[in-house]
């Protein structure tokens, strides 16, 4: 009995429901320009936060609003080097203490020195399929 009832209504494809009554969200409507002279529009909810810059569907550029609001520009944080990093650990005469101190045991030969350890490090014969 159920078979026949559902029969023909495309199961959740459509709506039985009327539309009188309903309020839609409000909407804005914002276009883009790409670089490649490329136009398109877009619409957002009325409440959204707009983006300045959205890629264009056609090629994949970044473009920007039609209305001429640019996006604000980041502060970007200069590279941090090994050596700045260093530095805020230690100042220049500590480190020229330490290099002297590190000289001086390399000479008297207390400490092996990389150079040294490669002239004697047994090498891996290489193995063959």
């Amino acid at each position: 009995m159920a078979d026949r009832s559902l029969r023909g209504t495309g199961l959740g494809s459509k709506s039985f429901e009327d539309e009188s009554g309903v309020e839609f969200a409000a909407r804005q409507e914002v276009g883009y320009d790409c670089p490649r002279q490329h136009h398109f529009s877009l619409v957002f909810s009325a409440e959204a936060d707009i983006p300045a810059l959205w890629e264009c569907p056609r090629c994949g550029a970044e473009s920007l609003r039609s209305d001429g609001e640019r996006p604000e520009a980041k502060e970007e944080k200069p590279v941090r080097t090994h050596w700045d990093m260093l530095r805020e650990r230690r100042s220049i005469a500590e480190l020229e203490d330490l290099l002297a101190e590190r000289l001086t045991l390399l000479r008297s030969g207390e400490l092996t020195g990389a150079a040294t350890f490669a002239r004697t490090a047994p090498t891996r014969a290489k193995k063959t399929a």
